[in-house]
């Protein structure tokens, strides 16, 4: 098995780092390129649904990126301690319809000695928005080093 860097333990610097690394892969919108990062084994709890594996992983994120659409996220390191990293979030999407949603919550991290994520604990609420409401404007893709984070957003 290969090592995914940063390893824990984890400093500030290497768990912002792997907080970036996650929202980037994330907001590639590629389930099978994120479900590279978690164990082969790994569980989940996302809301309500519970999950082992990563090929569940990658089922999961398919649909979820098939409904929730033009997804941007930022993630924000809230703590960490040695292999353990928990983050806040927040993400903009809107549905087929048209309806535009902010997503927010806080993530638990777990990682093995390789630097994959063996748990990953999700909580998260959907709070309706206007289009005007919206506060990430890049384009999708990677969030642009110089576009605000959570905290400079006030959120």
């Amino acid at each position: 098995m290969s090592d995914r860097p940063p390893l824990p333990p984890f400093t500030a610097e290497t768990a912002a780092q792997k907080a970036r690394m996650a929202e980037d892969a994330w907001n590639g919108r590629d389930p099978e390129r994120v479900s590279l990062a978690y164990t082969p084994d790994s569980v989940w709890r996302n809301r309500s649904e519970f999950l082992t594996g990563r090929q569940a992983i990658v089922a999961f994120l398919t649909h979820k990126w098939d409904r929730e659409l033009e997804y941007r996220l930022i993630k924000e390191v809230w703590t960490f301690s040695g292999d353990r990293i928990a983050v806040r979030f927040a993400y903009e999407w809107h549905n087929a319809e048209g309806r535009w949603f902010r997503s927010y919550g806080n993530e638990n991290w777990e990682f093995d000695a390789h630097g994959l994520m063996r748990r990953r604990i999700a909580s998260i609420n959907d709070l309706a928005i206007t289009k005007a409401d919206r506060k990430f404007h890049w384009p999708l893709g990677r969030r642009p080093d110089d576009h605000p984070g959570l905290t400079d957003l006030g959120l």
